[in-house]
Formats: C-alpha cells, structure tokens, sequence
C-alpha cells in the first residue's frame, strides 16, 4: 500500500512538473506583460537576449518566439507592405488645424495595420513593414525649409505639434481600455533634430538656451509621453551640446526617465550608433563596443542597425553588465505582450479587424475629406 502511495505521489508530481513545463508563465494570457516578458527573459541565453535588440530581431523557436522587426512606417497611412490607404502628409495635416479629424483618420490607419499584421502573420510573413511598431510621429520642429523632411513634420508651431502628435499616438494606440494595445508609436527625433540633413551623422547642436530647449524643442515630446503614453522614442542622429543624442544622459537619463518617468522602449534612428565611432561622423567613440555598452546604457534599448553585435565584446571587456542588458531585453519583450504577440488571435479583439478595411471606400473617403481641409489660401497684403 505504501509503495502504491508512493508510485501515485511521484506521477503526480512529475505530471505538474511536466505540466509547468509545456505551459511556463509566459504563456499564460491571465498574467501580465511585466510577468510574462520577465519569465521569458530568463529563459533565453546571452546571444539570444542580443539578438532581441535589433530591429529584425531573430525568433527562438525552441521558446516559440516569431521573428519580428521592429521597423514599419505610418507617416500618413500605412507605408512599404503593399496596398493601403495614402492620406495628405503631415505637414498638410498640421494645416487642417484639426486635432479630432486627425485622431480618426489614425484610428483608420491603424485599423489597417492590424489586419494586414494578422494577415502577414497567417502567411508566415515576419520580415519589415508587417509589425505593429510604427515609428510615427515626427514632431521635430521645423524651422528651416531647407531641411529636406519638413513635410515629415507638423510645422514650427510647438503647441500645434504637441495636438497633432498626441491625435497620432491616441488614433494608432487606441483608448487603452482593450486588454492589448492597438499599436505602438513612436516619438522621434528625439532631439533638437531640425536640420541641416546633409551633415545629421556629424552635426552638433549647441549652444542651445535652456529656454528655447524648454519652450520650442521638447513641449511635444513631453506631452507624448506623459500625457499620450506614447511607447516608443526614437533618439535623433545628431549630437546634443556634445554628446550623441543616442547616449545623451541630458535627454535620455536626465530629462526623459528621471523627470518625465518614461520607462518603455528608446530606439536608436538607423545606423545612429555607428555615428559614434565612423570616421568624419561623430568620433565621440572608440569603437562599436564602447558606442554600443554607452548606448545601452544611457537607456537605448533597440537598434536599428549592426552595431550592438558588440554587445558581446562589451561585456567580456566589462564596458557593460548582464542587468543593463536585461533591463533593455525586457522593455522589449513587455511590448510585444503589451500587443497581444505571443498569444492566440483569438484572444486579441484586434484579430477581428477583417482585410476588407485596407483601402476601403470609408477610408478613401476621409483621405480626401482631409485633403480638402487641408488647402490653405494666403494672402500677400
């Protein structure tokens, strides 16, 4: 009888170990985001949690980890994947002066980027323009038309910017009351990022006042973020007084964790921190490792480029530690749960959103309706 006792205790024990094991929490839907990204994140190896800070960031198929890149654009309506909806670009939606119309036409873009996520995903589809980050809105300033990317913008107006901005990241993100965000937006270029383009990989903005940070430069940028809950920021190419906007203490650590209490993705503008340490760019740094442990570091979690394959040189070299790799591994896992990534469709209400809206007759509709508001007729007097 004992023996029976026993045999019994020791399947039942092995059947919930065996259990926990096809079923760890990461998998589980009812936990949270912060759980979930945190119980992956022990599972995977070093060179597994590297790959995860590129923008084509590689699967892990024995976790059952997709691919995923992190790079899609959404300007004025979905961009680089095919058919979609083209709205009048930004600086056309600025002259609409109308915050409300700008929300909806975004609720309407991402509407189609959900369904032609879902549709990349049924097809096995994972490389670039087919996620749910889409690196919009440009609410640099634009002061200068020779900048080249003004039409990206939505003018020289710091309040003006700011309505804008938070129409993008509201229309695109949803209303926050779905158990998984409609999308993710991103603030760039963060900052000071307003020309000149011919020399962005090596210019210096200094000698900026306080004041003109403060009032012209950084409104936008702080109203996404504490107020939008944008979940994304995307560091400039440019230096700020000195120091790569990408491993600035000042903008990244200083002004946009400690004083505004962002604590979700930062994401390097691509090719940014090769500027580091490319001859007749920055030079600010030695080499990938240094530019990419300074990176990290300073809070740049994502890489658009080839740089943080130095990652691990860096930390044989000691230029950075296994848990400031963790914390940047981690944001990026949570925001993929934050979207419903890892789970079933069936789970995610976004799923539902059928093909049938991409490029649709409502959407044709509101593209020229914009358009129309967004004529504006001067007068010289």
């Amino acid at each position: 009888m004992k023996s029976k006792k026993v045999i019994l205790f020791t399947l039942l024990f092995f059947s919930a170990f065996s259990f926990r094991a096809e079923n760890p929490p990461y998998k589980n839907p009812e936990l949270s985001p912060d759980e979930r990204a945190l119980d992956l994140l022990n599972r995977m190896t070093l060179k597994e949690k590297f790959a995860q800070m590129h923008n084509n960031s590689g699967g892990i198929e024995r976790l059952g980890v997709r691919p995923y890149d992190w790079w899609n654009e959404a300007l004025h309506g979905i961009a680089r994947a095919g058919k979609a909806t083209v709205f009048p670009q930004a600086i056309g939606l600025a002259a609409t002066f109308d915050d409300t119309a700008v929300y909806e036409m975004f609720d309407m873009v991402s509407d189609e980027g959900r369904a032609k996520y879902h549709d990349f995903q049924r097809k096995g589809m994972y490389n670039g323009y087919k996620g749910l980050t889409f690196w919009t809105p440009n609410i640099n300033i634009f002061r200068d038309p020779r900048w080249g990317r003004g039409m990206e913008t939505y003018g020289e107006d710091p309040f003006l910017t700011t309505k804008m901005g938070l129409a993008v990241v509201k229309g695109l993100q949803g209303d926050g009351t779905q158990k998984y965000d409609k999308a993710h937006t991103c603030a760039k270029h963060y900052a000071v990022h307003s020309g000149p383009e011919w020399n962005r990989h090596s210019y210096n903005a200094e000698n900026i006042s306080i004041r003109d940070l403060r009032e012209t430069y950084l409104p936008a940028f702080k109203a996404l973020v504490t107020e939008g809950k944008v979940k994304e920021v995307m560091c400039a190419y440019n230096r700020f007084e000195g120091e790569p906007c990408c491993s600035n203490k000042t903008l990244l650590i200083n002004i946009l964790k400690d004083e505004w209490g962002f604590d979700d993705v930062i994401v390097s503008d691509c090719g940014a921190i090769a500027d580091f340490y490319t001859k007749g760019r920055h030079e600010t740094h030695a080499s990938a490792a240094d530019a990419s442990a300074d990176a990290v570091i300073s809070g740049t979690d994502l890489e658009c480029g080839g740089s943080y394959w130095a990652l691990d040189e860096a930390l044989e070299k000691g230029l950075i530690t296994e848990t400031k790799i963790n914390e940047s591994v981690f944001r990026l896992l949570r925001a993929r749960f934050e979207l419903g990534m890892f789970d079933d469709d069936s789970l995610v209400s976004w799923s539902s959103i059928p093909y049938s809206v991409v490029c649709c007759d409502k959407h044709k509709a509101k593209a020229l309706e914009m358009a129309r508001k967004s004529m504006v007729l001067l007068s010289n007097k």
